[in-house]
């Protein structure tokens, strides 16, 4: 338990947040992330993968083979951190490196067959660690608020 989240728990156990933070959905929003991140976290590492392993295989799947710059816009992964990013996934033989035809100076990196399988698992993985995490919802307040959040997201991506 993180001391934030003692902070909300009592002796006898009982919640004590004030009811105004309780309100706040940048709170809300923060506290979810939290608990969100340390389920993924642990849930992928039991997998002997990161989620960021798993963004940048999903890119590689989705569009295409890519260089380290475009799977960096792609991912949401910085640059400075795609390098180790990519070490790591290239020591399993997940993607594939080669010089980029057009200008020797870059990889185009490109997702292996042995990466398509193991994005699979990932992706089963995470299907069990979203039941978790979104286990109060039915399947349609489910898809609610992911459109909701994604909705948000948007907005403020575009606004930035």
């Amino acid at each position: 338990m993180t001391s934030a989240e003692a902070a909300d728990m009592p002796d006898d156990g009982a919640l004590r947040t004030p009811d105004r933070l309780r309100r706040r959905a940048s709170r809300l929003l923060s506290r979810l992330t939290m608990r969100s991140d340390r389920l993924v976290n642990e849930g992928l590492a039991r997998a002997d993968a990161r989620k960021w392993h798993y963004a940048v295989l999903a890119s590689l799947e989705e569009y295409g083979p890519g260089s380290q710059a475009e799977l960096s816009r792609r991912s949401g992964i910085y640059r400075s951190d795609m390098v180790g990013v990519l070490n790591e996934l290239a020591e399993r033989d997940l993607v594939e490196r080669a010089p980029d035809p057009d200008d020797r100076r870059r990889n185009i990196i490109t997702i292996s067959d042995r990466g398509r399988r193991h994005l699979r698992l990932l992706d089963h993985v995470l299907d069990d660690l979203h039941e978790e995490l979104l286990a109060p919802l039915d399947p349609a307040e489910r898809d609610e608020f992911v459109g909701l959040l994604t909705r948000l997201l948007d907005h403020h991506t575009r606004a930035s």
